[in-house]
């Protein structure tokens, strides 16, 4: 199986597609590739660790921000996306803040993390509207926030708290079972 084959499995198994502008980044990084400092700034990287953490909470087991999910984000969003795609993840920092303080009056990191949740969920409804459209162009972009979800769950569940705490891991499985019995419930396989 190759790369390219288990991310979409990983994708499958997350309930989610993976947008063509990752799979070319998780596929095609080279640290040459264009550098954004306004996801290098420290506002940045907090704010990405929220919207991370709102994405993926800390519950019974770790969260995005033990998984550093945000460093994770900005290292392949610097190193493997191409500018055009930076450039609307960067937008998407800014419309998520605006949001924000249209809607509460203050700052995405100056809100509740209910009121996070909230903003969240609505951005997410305009995520899947804009991939429903109909008036699709070639070269329109991916919506924001699916850059940011997809970064999020990959980050997440190739970390050692995902792999080893939100999904059942063998660190050196003795043998291969093509068929192991699955009981509703129970935590998806780290691969």
């Amino acid at each position: 199986m190759n790369r390219r084959d288990a991310l979409k499995n990983v994708a499958i198994l997350m309930g989610t597609a993976i947008s063509a502008s990752t799979l070319a980044a998780l596929e095609g990084c080279n640290t040459a590739g264009p550098k954004n400092y306004t996801l290098q700034m420290p506002e940045t990287k907090a704010m990405l660790a929220e919207v991370a953490e709102t994405i993926i909470p800390e519950t019974n087991t770790p969260g995005a921000k033990a998984a550093k999910v945000d460093e994770f984000m900005l290292t392949m969003m610097n190193d493997c996306y191409d500018e055009k795609s930076q450039k609307i993840f960067v937008a998407g920092l800014k419309d998520i803040n605006d949001k924000a303080n249209e809607k509460y009056k203050a700052s995405f990191m100056n809100i509740t993390p209910e009121q996070r949740t909230e903003l969240l969920t609505e951005i997410d409804r305009e995520r899947i509207a804009y991939n429903k459209r109909e008036n699709k162009k070639e070269d329109d972009g991916p919506h924001y926030f699916q850059l940011m979800k997809e970064l999020t769950l990959t980050g997440y569940f190739s970390s050692e708290p995902g792999a080893t705490k939100a999904l059942r891991y063998v660190k050196v499985p003795a043998k291969y079972e093509g068929c192991v019995p699955y009981k509703k419930g129970d935590k998806a396989w780290a691969s």
